[in-house]
């Protein structure tokens, strides 16, 4: 058994016991492959994991630090005013447990019984009292990422979508506009001299979370079922074993 990766978990983690929640990132991974989640949360195999970033974990962290100052002062940061964003970080008695991994916002979806969580990375408010979801992303390209216009980036926007329709089941009103600090790391530079220069973008989203009610239903159906559904048409975990089984027979 490989020190880092447990393929099993114990059964009050797996759907039906008495620890199993939905994250977000279970949400977009029963739209990739049904077959990988339903293995995952039904059967208690999970996929291998990849590697964490803690580069990226650094970024987010030391943003959180960079717009908790400002939150204190009860004034706007440096990039809304630069993009002129009617915003600021707003304080929120639930923000830190809303932040916290393993934490997060929760709500328990009464048509399917389940218990949906998702950890957000910031909120604001505007002029009309409207939460703002905002989202912190740290990359490293030869040019800035300013838009998020690549197909494997839909998952950022289900991401935000999901972040939208928790806070509003939990009595907030939430502007269906959201953004993404977006930080990429620069490849220009002469030498390294340690350290790393970013460029940061805000980007805009407009969210539209009404895909999310039917999911769930899916994936309530999904889970009560006895049988493993089809992988995912993208699914490279399926493909490889796949692959693998049809060279072994």
């Amino acid at each position: 058994m490989s020190e880092y990766y447990n393929p099993k978990r114990g059964a009050a983690w797996n759907y039906g016991g008495d620890q199993w929640k939905l994250s977000r990132s279970k949400i977009d991974l029963f739209l990739e492959c049904p077959r990988c989640f339903y293995i995952d949360n039904k059967l208690g195999v999970k996929r291998v994991p990849g590697f964490p970033f803690a580069l990226n974990s650094a970024v987010d962290h030391l943003l959180k630090l960079e717009f908790d100052i400002h939150r204190a002062n009860g004034e706007q940061h440096p990039l809304q005013k630069e993009y002129k964003v009617d915003a600021r970080p707003v304080a929120h008695d639930e923000l830190d447990e809303w932040r916290r991994n393993f934490g997060g916002v929760k709500y328990l979806h009464e048509e399917t019984g389940i218990l949906v969580t998702g950890a957000i990375d910031d909120l604001w408010i505007n002029s009309k009292e409207e939460y703002i979801v905002v989202d912190y992303k740290a990359t490293a390209k030869e040019e800035a990422v300013k838009e998020l216009d690549k197909e494997w980036q839909d998952g950022y926007k289900r991401q935000m979508e999901v972040y939208q329709w928790l806070l509003r089941h939990n009595g907030l009103k939430v502007s269906d506009t959201g953004y993404f600090v977006y930080c990429t790391g620069r490849l220009d530079g002469k030498s390294f001299d340690k350290r790393i220069d970013f460029d940061v973008n805000l980007i805009a989203y407009e969210g539209n979370d009404d895909w999310v009610e039917g999911t769930l239903l899916k994936i309530k159906e999904c889970l009560e079922g006895d049988v493993i559904p089809g992988t995912g048409k993208s699914c490279d975990y399926c493909a490889y074993w796949t692959a693998r089984a049809d060279y072994e027979s």
